[in-house]
């Protein structure tokens, strides 16, 4: 929006170096469908080897002449890296070549500017790019000379590229406040379930794993689903029962992808937030993909990017529809489940997902029984707020036998602040209940 740039297109000549200084490497395959996912139509994709980028153009004077040659014979009307440009070498490159020229965080910032819907989303997105932008800003002025005095034009006597900072410094800082009422909203409502004890379920994974399908099929939501790259930006949270836990709440959120640009992991802090305050996250994975083992890498240094590292973690191998593969549950050396297989898309091992789940959440659950006389109907009433009842009974001497099922660390608490002793908790089943009420 800032830059006095020849009409961009959509035709794109694609272009990616195995570059030897690279420690990991970009995929070709993953950039074309990114260009693919932003709409752009690739004419020629242009690779080559080098040693180190050229300070001025990134690519040697060869490869220089040879996308120049390229972007003639198409009318490309874009060059689109796949690497990160500095804000020279991307004019330089423009000059070279009498186009547009895009690096791979802009083509990223680009798809999710197409896929923001909600406010929040907008916002996040335009943050991104305004601090992308804010490097770029040289040069791209043709008219860079001071305002001009005189009746009606006397100014600031800044040139037009101390105007552009400074108006893209205050709208940068208009956002930030704005962003930080999000979070702040955010936090309330994760305070709230906090208080109701209700669990957050958050969706991980790499970007086009499935996992707004599998969000879909477990919620019977109505998310886009799209099979390319980042359809999902703006994230959703649905509530779900689940047996013996309670009410869940499940999140989806955006995708991740190799060296996810950190302008965008900064601008994406408030529904990055979700993941890190989740209780469990549930890592889907493209099973059938040949990069899984790198796409699980890239995903868990996001994941430790952000701070939710340590969040227990259930690995869904998803799209087992294109494997030979049936649902089932693998499960670690202490019996908890570690990976589930399924299909989104048929819905295979939905079952085996819920169970899975079940048992994370409720590992840490306490199975109990209590004796409560009539004078403690407050004890009672808290128990009924908390929902830790499953069942209640009463006795001919007048006392309530409840059983109960609650968090670990909810019982420890009440234990403490209600002065739960040996009197209340009943070690074996009384007599007349004998039956009634499931053995723990």
């Amino acid at each position: 929006m800032f830059f006095d740039r020849p009409e961009s297109g959509e035709l794109a000549i694609l272009v990616h170096l195995n570059l030897d200084s690279e420690v990991e490497r970009e995929d070709p395959r993953e950039f074309e469908e990114l260009v693919l996912a932003a709409g752009g139509d690739p004419a020629a994709f242009i690779m080559g080897s080098r040693k180190t980028p050229s300070p001025r153009t990134f690519v040697g004077s060869g490869k220089l002449q040879e996308i120049a040659d390229q972007v003639e014979l198409h009318e490309a009307e874009i060059v689109m890296f796949n690497h990160t440009l500095s804000p020279s070498q991307e004019r330089n490159l423009e000059e070279e070549l009498q186009c547009r020229v895009m690096d791979r965080t802009g083509v990223i910032l680009d798809i999710f500017a197409q896929r923001a819907r909600t406010n929040e989303g907008q916002l996040q997105v335009e943050l991104a790019q305004l601090e992308h932008s804010r490097t770029r800003l040289v040069r791209g002025w043709t008219h860079l000379e001071r305002q001009k005095g005189g009746i009606g034009l006397r100014g600031p006597g800044e040139t037009q590229l101390e105007t552009d900072r400074r108006l893209l410094a205050a709208r940068i800082k208009t956002i930030h406040s704005r962003l930080e009422k999000v979070r702040k909203q955010r936090d309330q409502g994760r305070r709230s379930r906090d208080k109701a004890e209700i669990a957050t379920v958050a969706l991980v994974g790499y970007t086009n794993a499935g996992k707004s399908t599998l969000f879909n099929c477990i919620t019977d939501a109505e998310v886009f689903v799209a099979d390319q790259l980042f359809a999902t930006l703006d994230p959703t949270l649905r509530r779900l029962e689940l047996d013996e836990v309670g009410p869940v709440v499940l999140a989806d959120t955006v995708g991740f992808i190799a060296h996810l640009p950190h302008k965008l992991v900064e601008a994406f802090k408030a529904t990055l937030e979700e993941t890190r305050s989740a209780d469990l996250l549930l890592h889907v994975i493209d099973a059938a993909t040949e990069d899984r083992d790198r796409n699980i890498y890239e995903v868990q240094s996001v994941l430790g990017e952000i701070g939710a590292h340590d969040i227990p973690q259930l690995l869904v191998y998803n799209k087992i529809d294109l494997l030979e593969q049936t649902p089932r549950i693998d499960r670690n050396a202490d019996g908890l489940p570690e990976r589930v297989w399924v299909s989104a898309v048929t819905g295979a091992g939905m079952e085996e997902l819920q169970q899975a789940m079940i048992e994370l959440l409720a590992h840490d659950m306490v199975d109990q029984e209590l004796k409560l006389a009539p004078d403690q109907g407050r004890l009672r009433a808290a128990l009924y707020k908390l929902g830790a009842v499953s069942s209640e009974e009463h006795g001919e001497d007048g006392m309530a036998h409840l059983k109960l099922r609650l968090p670990r660390a909810e019982w420890n608490r009440l234990m403490v602040t209600e002065g739960i002793g040996d009197r209340e908790i009943v070690d074996e089943e009384p007599w007349w209940l004998e039956g009634k009420l499931d053995k723990k």
